[in-house]
C-alpha cells in the first residue's frame, strides 16, 4: 500500500509558493500515525521540504533515506514540532501539531519518543538519571516509581547492570541503547530515530537495528527511522520513502525499491559515484 496522503488542492489562484495562500486539503487516513500534507520549509534560498505528501501508518516502521541535505532530519524536526512548516500540516493521530495550538503540540509530544543521532547523553550524570531525566522534568512521579520505570526500560534495551555507569564509561552502541531507553521512558505511540547506526561497526549496527525490531515487536509502536544506511533500512523497514532535493521520488517496500530499475534508486542503495544523483544540474 503506497500511503502517500493525496495531492493538496489551492483553494485561490495566488502562486503555488505562496506560504499565505489557503489550502484544501482532502480527508488524510485514519490509520495513519503520522501525516504530513504540502509540507513545505525554506532555509534561507533553498527548499529544504518541498511539497511533502507522507503518512506513516500505525505500527508500520518507515525508514526516510536521501543523501545528506536532502531534507531528512528537517522533516523529523517537524513531526516533533521543533521547526514550524512554511506551508503545510502535520498532524500526529488525527491532531494538527503545525497550526501553533501549544497544547495540542504539547500532546502529541508525549505520544513522541525522540532518538538523537548522537544520543545527546548529559555527560556529568550516569546511564540511571540520563533515561530518568524526561520522567523527573515533565512528569510528577514518586522517586519509587521512577525507578521502576527506568529499571524497567534498562531491562527492555539489554543494560540492567549499566545505571550507575557515567556516559564516558560505555561503548557507543551502549550509548545509543541508552539514548533508546530514555526515547521510551514516557511509553510512546512513535518512535523517531535520527540515524541510528551512524558511527557503529556492523556488528554493532546490527545489533541495533534488531533492537529497533524488538522495540516494534514488544512496543508496538510506529517508527520513523532517518537514515543513509541501506542495510539498516532494508532490515527494519515495512517501508522506505526516498527524499531528493525536499521531495518523495518514491515510496515502497525494501523489496520494491530493490526491484527498481529508476536510476537515482539504484545509485543510491548501491552507493555508486555516478548517476543522476551528482551528476550537476542543468
Amino acid at each position: 500500500m503506497n500511503a502517500i496522503v493525496p495531492e493538496v488542492k489551492q483553494t485561490d489562484p495566488r502562486p503555488a509558493d505562496s506560504s499565505e495562500a489557503p489550502i484544501s486539503y482532502r480527508p488524510m487516513l485514519s490509520e495513519a500515525a503520522v501525516e504530513l500534507c504540502d509540507l513545505t520549509k525554506r532555509l534561507g534560498t533553498r527548499a529544504v521540504l518541498d511539497g511533502v505528501n507522507l503518512a506513516i501508518l500505525k505500527g508500520e516502521t518507515l525508514s526516510v533515506i536521501g543523501g545528506s541535505g536532502a531534507g531528512k532530519s528537517v522533516l523529523l524536526k517537524h513531526i516533533v514540532g521543533l521547526m514550524k512548516p512554511d506551508r503545510g500540516v502535520v498532524k500526529v493521530h488525527g491532531v494538527d501539531v503545525s497550526s501553533g495550538d501549544r497544547q495540542a503540540l504539547e500532546d502529541a509530544r508525549r505520544k513522541i519518543g525522540f532518538c538523537f543521532q548522537g544520543s545527546a547523553l548529559l555527560n556529568s550524570l550516569s546511564v540511571f538519571e540520563n533515561v530518568a531525566l524526561p520522567l523527573r522534568e515533565q512528569e510528577t512521579l514518586a522517586e519509587e516509581e521512577i525507578r521502576r520505570r527506568v529499571e524497567e526500560k534498562l531491562a527492555l534495551v539489554g543494560l540492567s547492570d549499566a545505571g550507575q555507569k557515567l556516559p564516558s564509561e560505555i561503548s557507543g552502541g551502549m550509548k545509543k541503547r541508552v539514548g533508546l531507553a530514555r526515547a521510551i521512558i514516557r511509553n510512546p505511540q512513535i518512535i523517531l530515530y535520527d540515524e541510528p547506526t551512524a558511527g557503529l561497526d556492523p556488528v554493532m549496527g546490527t545489533a541495533i537495528n534488531d533492537l529497533i525490531l524488538d522495540m516494534q515487536k514488544k512496543l508496538t509502536v510506529s517508527s520513523v527511522l532517518v537514515t543513509h544506511d541501506m542495510s539498516s533500512a532494508f532490515r527494519v523497514s515495512n517501508r522506505i520513502a526516498m527524499l531528493v532535493k525536499g521531495r518523495i521520488v518514491k515510496l515502497g517496500t525494501p523489496a520494491e525499491f530493490k526491484a527498481s530499475d529508476d536510476p537515482m534508486v539504484q545509485q543510491f542503495i548501491y552507493g555508486e559515484s555516478e548517476g543522476p544523483l551528482t551528476r550537476p544540474s542543468a
